[in-house]
Formats: C-alpha cells, sequence, structure tokens
C-alpha cells in the first residue's frame, strides 16, 4: 500500500528510528523488575541506567524526522503527513511510557520533588541529544565509537553558548515541548488512579 505514494527506501530511516524508540521501554522495564530485588547501586541496575539513558533520546528524537516534509519531494503529502506524525506519536508514547517508569521507581526511593527535578533534567539532556542528532548528526553509538568528537562538540557548545545560538534555541523548544506533554500525561494518569481508588 505505502508503495502506492511514496519510496520506501526513502523512508527507511523511520522504521530505524521506531526501533531504537523501543529500547529505552524495554531497558525501563527491564531495570524495574531488576529494582524488585536489587539496590540502585548496585553496577548492574546502573549500567541499565546508564543505556535507558543514552536510548532514550532516540524515542522523541523521531520527532524531528518531520523537518524532511520541508525537502523531501512529496508525491501525496497527506499520506506523507499521517505516516510522519504516526511514528513520531509512537515514538513519543515509547519515550515518555519508559520515562514513567523510571519516574516511577525514583518516587519509591528520594522526595517527590528531588524526582520530578531529576526526571526534567533527563528532558532537557534528551532535548540537547535531539539537537546534536538533527544538526551534528551525532548518534549513541558516537559515545562509544568517537568519544572524543562528541565530547569536544558538547563542550564547546556549553562554553560558548554565544557561537552556537541555534543549540540553545532548539534544545529550549524540545525541552518545552517534551516537559509540557509529560506534565499533561502525568496528570492525566494520577487523576485517573485517584479517581480509580476513591
Amino acid at each position: 500500500m505505502g508503495a502506492m505514494f511514496y519510496d520506501e527506501s526513502q523512508y527507511w530511516y523511520l522504521n530505524w528510528n521506531l526501533f531504537l524508540a523501543w529500547l529505552p521501554l524495554l531497558l525501563a522495564w527491564w531495570l524495574s523488575k531488576y529494582l524488585k530485588k536489587h539496590s540502585w547501586q548496585n553496577w548492574q541496575a546502573l549500567l541499565l541506567t546508564l543505556l535507558w539513558l543514552g536510548f532514550l533520546p532516540n524515542s522523541f528524537y523521531i520527532l524531528s524526522d518531520i523537518m524532511h516534509m520541508q525537502t523531501d519531494f512529496i508525491t501525496n503529502p497527506l499520506y506523507t503527513t499521517v505516516m510522519m506524525v504516526s511514528f513520531s506519536l509512537n515514538g513519543l508514547i515509547l519515550g515518555f511510557m519508559s520515562l514513567y517508569i523510571i519516574h516511577k521507581q525514583l518516587l519509591k526511593r528520594i522526595k517527590k520533588v528531588n524526582a520530578h527535578i531529576i526526571i526534567a533534567s533527563v528532558l532537557l539532556l534528551c532535548s540537547f541529544a535531539i539537537y546534536l542528532g538533527r544538526y551534528l548528526r551525532w548518534n549513541t553509538w558516537d559515545v562509544l565509537i568517537n568519544p572524543a568528537g562528541l565530547l569536544f562538540d558538547v563542550s564547546d557548545r556549553i562554553t560558548n553558548p554565544v557561537a552556537h545560538p541555534q543549540t540553545l534555541t532548539t534544545t529550549v523548544i524540545f525541552f518545552a515541548l517534551l516537559d509540557s506533554v509529560y506534565a499533561v500525561i502525568w496528570q492525566a494518569i494520577s487523576t485517573i488512579r485517584s479517581q480509580t481508588h476513591e
């Protein structure tokens, strides 16, 4: 069906990005199961947490793929729009689900305000990672493959933000979007849970 409207090879990256969006949810689920019997200070739990944090931006990054619609030759705009939005929404849902799982685990161990601050910080890091992926073309694997180059670009933008205005703009825009949407989801779930326990 899709072949009638677009070149499938042109959008192969959407399938790959959606696959990467699943990984944080699987890692968060695995971590939550592990924490039932072990401490978060355990090295296995810390490793799962780092892997989750490293792959989480991929769930939200897929939203930025919509930008391709500005430059791609589109023969069927309606179909392409629905396809792009569908992949983006699925990525966001997967990312927020994994974030919610980790958020609940934090609430079992630390004060609510501290848990909220950590989650907000995670979303801020994800927003910065989206910028790194979209404009500098860095990805999760580069943390292992080319850590020196990645560290150079990151440190340059932190120490010299005036020279890179797009960094702040992109990061703030995505953070505002992700944080506000997650806040709505969190409040909606909390309201539903409170109603079911009345």
